[in-house]
């Protein structure tokens, strides 16, 4: 495989995992969080009793959450060894600019995914 190719392919590689993580952990919150947005917005209880119809699949979308998370933070973090130095993960801004962005969606999920845990506060 060629550098050009190898790049291309691994580009989107970290940004991929982190969207898919975020992706994941609003799934993990849809049960909880959904309604209560719902309700804030002003829609019926009759869309958020079907969102409640997630829970049994919130122990899976938590899992897939923190593998995705967990494969961005190797890329990030232990990745680096490994890029040539023509590619753009080996630009200190760049990389500096994901890591930073990971830790915010992380943070971000880690609240989503919590959220059933501190939900009871606001019902």
């Amino acid at each position: 495989m060629q550098a050009s190719e190898r790049s291309a392919s691994t580009r989107w590689a970290t940004p991929g995992s982190v969207l898919a993580g975020l992706a994941a952990a609003i799934g993990a919150s849809a049960c909880c969080a959904g309604p209560l947005v719902l309700v804030l917005l002003g829609v019926g209880g009759a869309w958020g009793s079907r969102l409640v119809a997630l829970e049994p699949l919130q122990p899976y979308f938590v899992a897939a959450a923190l593998v995705f998370f967990g494969v961005a933070s190797y890329r990030l973090y232990r990745g680096s060894e490994r890029c040539a130095p023509d590619e753009v993960c080996a630009i200190p801004a760049v990389r500096r600019r994901q890591r930073v962005i990971f830790w915010s969606v992380s943070v971000l999920a880690a609240a989503l995914m919590s959220f059933p845990l501190y939900a009871p506060l606001f019902y």
